[in-house]
């Protein structure tokens, strides 16, 4: 493999990259945020370049010095030929097979490879589905449009009224002193590394909420290193309220301003957040959400 860490070579992947949406989603958001500043210090395999079968993110090493730490130990795939994923996954020292990790991807043909690649490594694979949700802008993403993160006050304020109707309610940017509050209410959460990831993400990356009368928020929302819109989560006393709902359309109607791209997933079961994000401007993609979660027989959890 490749390593691309040339700014060119990662725009012109980043372009490539768009051809192929949604499959590509989780490795376009990855270069997309790398290529504005790289907050996760994240590096970008390719198995050839410039003509490529096989694309992976990936954290540079001086990340993944947790084994235990899956959230940051997360690597995200897209291939133009899944066929030959487990060649290049069991052959080459691309995954840290020794750690207990994350492998992303929205191609479930890459399942096999992933899993003929770990059982070599004598690693237990646990696979998990959701639904992609996307807009129809993100799959009419301009490639070339050189979009940059921008201040939150530039994006001026689109919904007044609301906040003259209800002035008890304001919309704003989440803060990461909020990450305790967070993480207790993110039901794949609630300990110290998931702690530190969502800090990361609030720093970082851009976070949203709606602060209730009290001055504390009652909804809110997120965005991970691959630009997946998450942690989406409002208080048990506003729901059913709108709330949410309001917060996520400000979210997006910011997003799309700053061309940052962004897309969601969503458990099947969970039919009510799957109407509530649709009625929020996104529908079902083509393709669905995949995760598998690697354990070394070592670091098996019970």
């Amino acid at each position: 493999m490749i390593l691309l860490d040339n700014s060119e070579q990662l725009l012109a992947l980043f372009e490539s990259l768009a051809r192929s949406i949604p499959e590509s989603l989780k490795v376009y958001g990855s270069v997309y945020h790398i290529n504005h500043g790289n907050p996760f210090n994240m590096e970008v395999l390719v198995d050839s370049w410039p003509e490529y079968q096989m694309v992976i993110t990936r954290p540079q090493k001086q990340e993944m010095t947790d084994d235990m730490d899956s959230y940051t130990n997360v690597y995200r795939i897209f291939s133009k030929d899944p066929q030959k994923t487990q060649e290049v996954l069991k052959n080459c020292e691309i995954i840290n097979w020794k750690q207990r990790l994350q492998i992303q991807g929205l191609q479930e043909s890459l399942g096999e490879g992933i899993r003929a690649a770990a059982f070599s490594k004598s690693v237990k694979v646990e696979h998990s589905t959701a639904v992609l949700l996307v807009t129809e802008d993100i799959l009419k993403l301009n490639a070339s449009n050189k979009s940059k993160f921008g201040s939150w006050a530039e994006t001026g304020h689109p919904d007044d009224d609301f906040e003259r109707e209800t002035p008890n309610f304001k919309y704003g940017q989440l803060d990461v002193s909020y990450s305790g509050l967070v993480n207790d209410n993110w039901k794949l959460g609630k300990n110290e590394r998931s702690l530190r990831y969502i800090e990361r993400c609030i720093g970082a990356l851009p976070a949203a909420c709606m602060l209730g009368p009290e001055g504390a928020p009652v909804a809110w929302i997120t965005m991970d290193p691959s630009c997946e819109v998450g942690m989406a989560y409002s208080v048990e006393k506003y729901r059913k309220t709108g709330k949410m709902a309001q917060v996520m359309v400000r979210y997006k109607k910011y997003l799309l301003q700053k061309n940052i791209p962004f897309y969601i997933s969503v458990l099947e079961e969970n039919e009510r957040s799957r109407s509530s994000v649709k009625a929020a401007g996104f529908f079902e993609a083509s393709c669905e959400w995949h995760q598998w979660t690697c354990y070394p027989q070592n670091l098996v959890p019970f």
